[in-house]
């Protein structure tokens, strides 16, 4: 949202920050990737998006946030905050909530969550999505970890014992508590999508015996966002899926650009319209009825 003001994107052409370049590079990616779902954050073309995507089938939500940075750009294009769209022929809205989680004055963020009826099934997913607060430091740790307690707590009072899809930016990564918070919510039972440890896909050394959290944050890949600024290369993993691992299976996963493929300038740039890259994931909503399945009935759904 503020590529070409604040961001300090030092090796990136400032031409390949337009929103007028942007634009296509952003609708490719989400028409090539058909998400039934889409979860985005820092979104201050809120108008466009809706536009762009109702036409392919997508209905959507969006909140801004209360005291959002691009108000006080010049020129601005208003407040940025959190967007979440579904293809109107794959779900049904049932409920929308819009929230914000304040700790600090100058940490409000908001949490925009919607309970979607799956039209062949019939059953509901509860799907939030947040932004949480950026910045390094103990300080800002601590308050994205009470800022994460926040979420947990709004997503758990509408789940109400719905399966859970919660994406967003957490801006921490895997070492940071607020990644432990998410995962041992009692009632939530979160797992994460990109986490080889949550799916097996590779076996570890004992370690999720011991400490499940810990083999999750190793499992996590090596970045979700890799750039460069003034203060030098930033690569890290701060973005992520978690689901409910009693009614999920994570069935494919979008890898990310190598480094070789982003190249020296690394992102965003004329091929990547963000410093952050895409998460997307193909999952399995399992069947919860403990009663045999007819021979030849489909045992799951899928929802990516």
């Amino acid at each position: 949202a503020l590529g070409t003001n604040n961001d300090n994107f030092v090796a990136c052409p400032e031409r390949a920050l337009d929103w007028g370049v942007r634009r296509p590079l952003l609708l490719q990616e989400l028409a090539a990737a058909t998400p039934d779902i889409i979860c985005l954050q820092e979104v201050d073309h809120y108008k466009f998006l809706e536009a762009a995507l109702s036409p392919l089938g997508y209905r959507g939500l969006w909140e801004p946030k209360p005291d959002s940075p691009c108000k006080y750009v010049p020129d601005n294009n208003g407040p940025d905050g959190c967007a979440l769209l579904w293809r109107a022929d794959r779900f049904t809205l049932v409920e929308e909530h819009h929230h914000h989680i304040e700790r600090t004055l100058s940490a409000v963020q908001v949490v925009l969550l919607a309970v979607l009826r799956h039209e062949a099934s019939g059953r509901e997913v509860c799907v939030a999505t947040t932004h949480l607060k950026a910045r390094a430091g103990a300080l800002m740790s601590t308050i994205r970890n009470q800022q994460g307690i926040d979420l947990l707590n709004v997503v758990a009072a509408h789940a109400d014992g719905r399966p859970v899809l919660l994406a967003g930016d957490f801006n921490a990564e895997p070492s940071e508590p607020v990644y432990r918070t998410v995962l041992q919510h009692p009632a939530l039972r979160l797992a994460s999508a990109y986490s080889k440890a949550s799916h097996r896909v590779e076996e570890d050394d004992g370690v999720a015996h011991g400490d499940p959290v810990a083999a999750s944050a190793q499992g996590e890949p090596p970045y979700t966002t890799w750039k460069i600024r003034e203060e030098g290369e930033q690569c890290h993993t701060i973005d992520y899926i978690f689901y409910s691992r009693s009614a999920f299976s994570v069935s494919a996963l979008m890898d990310f650009p190598s480094g070789e493929a982003l190249g020296p300038g690394r992102a965003p740039s004329y091929q990547y319209p963000s410093d952050h890259f895409s998460l997307c994931a193909e999952l399995r909503l399992e069947d919860s009825r403990p009663e045999p399945r007819p021979p030849g009935r489909c045992a799951s759904e899928r929802t990516k």
